[in-house]
């Protein structure tokens, strides 16, 4: 990179405590702690300068240095994942571009990282990017409380999020998909900065999502569309399921 391309750093924020899975970024999977698969996976990336976790907790900041991680630690007391990664950047003086990378999905595409970096580096007039999966108006996620639809303006920046239907087709309109938005965010550091100390707003309360704290506020988000489907892990159950994925595809040596 030339020295004007702005700095690139990946955090990965790692919380100890979940509802429903308490200690999972260290529950072992194919023999590696979860965060350890994630880290690796975003290693592969080409446009990160930097890889960090986030923790809140000594035994995962003991367990991604001892692979080799950088780690650094945050408050335990933040309300939101976005609170833990202002906390982190503030440690990284340089970060200009900050991509918030889910320290639960092992398989998340590399390019798919890379390509929301890339778009933050080329339009300075982004506060944010994230990206979306293109669902058929028929699935049954579309119309799932826990699955978040998000529509574009023509030209890609997020109009609104949602998690109900999103749009409602009264006429059927060829080759509009539903998105289905997959939480992976691009932020400008100026921007995080600000975001962090606006109060939650009315539409962030009324469907308990925080992007919308962002719309609300007047923000430039591109959705990046995507056919990395890859799962995330919330329950000892999927946990198991990544791993049967991860070793078909890894024959053991």
């Amino acid at each position: 990179m030339g020295s004007s391309a702005p700095s690139i750093i990946g955090i990965l924020p790692a919380r100890w405590g979940s509802t429903r899975f308490p200690g999972k970024p260290l529950h072992l999977i194919a023999g590696k702690p979860l965060i350890q698969l994630v880290w690796e996976q975003c290693s592969k990336c080409s446009r990160l300068d930097e890889l960090i976790i986030a923790t809140d907790d000594e035994r995962i900041l003991a367990a991604a240095e001892s692979f080799g991680a950088k780690a650094v630690m945050t408050s335990p007391e933040h309300p939101t994942g976005t609170d833990r990664l202002a906390e982190a950047v503030r440690s990284l003086p340089g970060a200009e571009i900050i991509v918030n990378i889910q320290g639960d999905e092992p398989l998340i595409d590399p390019d798919l990282i890379d390509e929301l970096a890339a778009a933050m580096a080329a339009d300075p007039s982004l506060d944010m990017a994230t990206a979306a999966n293109p669902l058929d108006p028929a699935d049954p996620a579309v119309q799932d409380p826990n699955v978040v639809k998000v529509v574009t303006t023509l030209d890609g920046r997020a109009l609104y999020f949602s998690r109900s239907p999103l749009p409602f087709f009264r006429n059927a309109v060829d080759g509009l998909p539903v998105l289905r938005h997959k939480g992976i965010y691009a932020y400008r550091r100026t921007f995080l900065e600000r975001f962090v100390t606006w109060p939650p707003s009315p539409l962030e309360k009324a469907e308990s999502l925080e992007q919308l704290r962002a719309l609300e506020n007047g923000a430039s988000i591109k959705v990046l569309i995507t056919h990395d489907t890859s799962p995330g892990v919330d329950t000892p159950e999927q946990a198991a399921q990544v791993e049967a994925i991860l070793t078909s595809q890894s024959p053991l040596t």
